[in-house]
């Protein structure tokens, strides 16, 4: 018989300790980050730094939480960075060419966003597609669509209010889109802490068969788990117009290794079952951060390739080792 509590709402204080145990190697990383580049550069720790930093990670940070779900379940998403492309062209081309209002544009963005998820989330339940195929396969057919919905042409030009939203900061601080970023981490933080279905994440990741047997819908919750990534990393599309006033189908190139760097940088397994979103924003943050003092310090892009994909190598070293010996 299987027994399977997931209607714990309240962590117990030896799972609280595992949970900030698990981030505390990113977090220390991040320090050790800060200092460096606050000794090696005059402008690291200026205010004004800092908050371009926050403003810099709005549209990855948005992104890492809907793949954390993912890569919890014991997944993998490759289409994130299509998806963001799909909803910045449907947005574009309903409000800009349709003459249509661009909430409803944004509304239509989030729902080509939805069934591109939707899509892989059936590809990977019902049809036995490894999601690392299925994924990938979407990564193509998403770009496809979204050039085609163009020709391959950007659109340029939204509303003012619309551009606002990534640059008026509210109280002298913070723009819309870092409130929006914010609000999605402490959303999700709070969903998988406090809310059963949240618990249902770490049981799939951990044991598909045992959450099956405990009454879990495990195809269900990964279809939903692949329609929320698709459907953030549609919202981090929308953030990401605002910033740039104008959508290009070659958007987020790139973008879904960066999102899989800071899920895994910030302590999730690969392997599901382990991780949560106080991580990810650390890795987040790590990549932020070391990007904005790689620029500052004059570092070559290409270069700047090679230290990330270092870093990420030994944060799963890391994590490997972590796990051997707990």
């Amino acid at each position: 018989m299987v027994a399977l509590d997931i209607n714990e709402h309240r962590l117990s204080s030896g799972a609280w300790l595992g949970k900030l145990k698990g981030a505390t190697g990113p977090l220390v990383g991040l320090l050790a980050l800060c200092i460096f580049l606050s000794f090696s550069t005059d402008t690291f720790l200026s205010v004004r730094n800092g908050l371009n930093i926050l403003d810099q990670i709005t549209v990855l940070g948005i992104m890492a939480v809907g793949m954390t779900f993912v890569i919890l379940i014991g997944g993998i998403d490759l289409s994130v960075g299509s998806a963001l492309a799909l909803a910045m062209m449907v947005m574009g081309w309903t409000a800009n060419v349709a003459g249509l209002p661009l909430p409803v544009g944004i509304a239509f963005a989030l729902i080509a966003s939805a069934v591109s998820g939707l899509i892989v989330g059936l590809l990977v339940t019902q049809f036995r597609v490894p999601a690392f195929i299925a994924t990938l396969a979407m990564m193509s057919a998403a770009r496809g669509v979204a050039n085609m919905i163009t020709d391959g042409q950007q659109i340029v030009g939204f509303p003012d209010w619309f551009m606002m939203l990534a640059i008026d900061r509210h109280f002298g601080v913070m723009t819309a889109t870092v409130f929006l970023m914010l609000a999605v981490v402490l959303a999700a933080w709070l969903f998988l802490h406090f809310r059963s279905e949240g618990r249902m994440l770490y049981a799939v990741g951990g044991n598909p068969e045992v959450a099956r047997l405990a009454g879990i819908n495990v195809p269900l919750v990964t279809i939903a788990v692949y329609v929320v990534s698709a459907v953030l990393a549609g919202l981090a599309g929308i953030v990401l117009a605002a910033r740039l006033d104008s959508v290009q189908p070659s958007s987020g190139l790139g973008y879904e290794l960066d999102t899989i760097a800071a899920v895994v940088i910030g302590g999730t397994s690969l392997s599901g079952g382990a991780g949560g979103i106080g991580g990810t924003l650390i890795g987040v943050l790590i990549i932020g951060v070391l990007r904005n003092g790689l620029n500052l310090l004059n570092v070559s892009p290409f270069l700047q390739q090679v230290i990330i994909g270092i870093v990420i190598v030994l944060a799963v070293g890391a994590e490997t080792i972590r796990r051997r010996r707990a």
